[in-house]
């Protein structure tokens, strides 16, 4: 294990590594307890950043941009800093790496024109939660899973549906080996963004699904799920 891989944490969470480095972190994942709680952090924190709301540049954004870009100098070459503690040399490390994924955060939100508009209160503790992981969803649109098993709570997290028309509402249910439970009905906060839904974790429920209902909702499931994460 070399001490490099510890400052892949931020890059790693924001999915900004190669192929190479993400098999070569991922098996040091396994033997760090550090890292992989360091990395849960860090998804949950991008996963906050998810609730920006997008709005449109001002005219003047590009032009100072353009501008700050010819008047700043270079940074100097990185030097390694060398520390004889070698707790004090980790502590270092997890500083440089959550700066890192701090900074790349703040330019996500800039170059994507977001402002931070914070999470719903209801939200904040499941967000912030010091176990919470962030499970990513397959299907239609974009879907994340903030699980925090301390709480035994979860904020989903949805964007990019289908829009619907006035006669249908997306469901969401909790799915195991008893059948679908409904967690509730998804409320648009955008045309592009769905509201943070924030539910309880059932017993027994191994994955999430997400579907197309009459507007008031179904009993159970009648459509395909258009997304889906699995809890596991």
């Amino acid at each position: 294990m070399t001490a490099e891989l510890h400052t892949l944490t931020g890059a790693y969470a924001l999915d900004a590594v190669s192929d190479a480095d993400r098999a070569e972190f991922e098996r040091h994942l396994v033997e760090c307890a550090a890292c992989r709680q360091e990395v849960a952090e860090l998804r949950a924190t991008g996963a906050r950043l998810a609730l920006a709301a997008a709005v449109d540049p001002p005219p003047r954004l590009k032009p100072a941009v353009l501008a700050a870009v010819v008047r700043t100098r270079q940074l100097p070459p990185r030097v390694p800093v060398v520390l004889d503690d070698p707790a004090r040399a980790r502590t270092w490390q997890l500083r440089v790496s959550l700066f890192g994924a701090a900074a790349a955060a703040v330019v996500a939100v800039v170059l994507g024109l977001g402002t931070a508009s914070g999470p719903p209160a209801p939200v904040d503790p499941v967000l912030s939660a010091p176990d919470a992981s962030a499970i990513q969803g397959t299907g239609q649109g974009r879907a994340t899973l903030v699980v925090s098993r301390s709480r035994n709570q979860a904020v989903l997290l949805a964007s990019g549906l289908p829009a619907l028309d006035a006669a249908h509402v997306y469901q969401v249910w909790f799915i195991g080996s008893g059948g679908a439970r409904s967690a509730g009905l998804m409320q648009p906060e955008s045309p592009d963004r769905m509201r943070p839904m924030l539910a309880d974790l059932p017993p027994g429920a191994d994955r999430i699904g997400i579907t197309v209902e009459p507007a008031g909702g179904s009993p159970g499931p009648t459509t395909p799920a258009v997304a889906r994460i699995d809890l596991a």
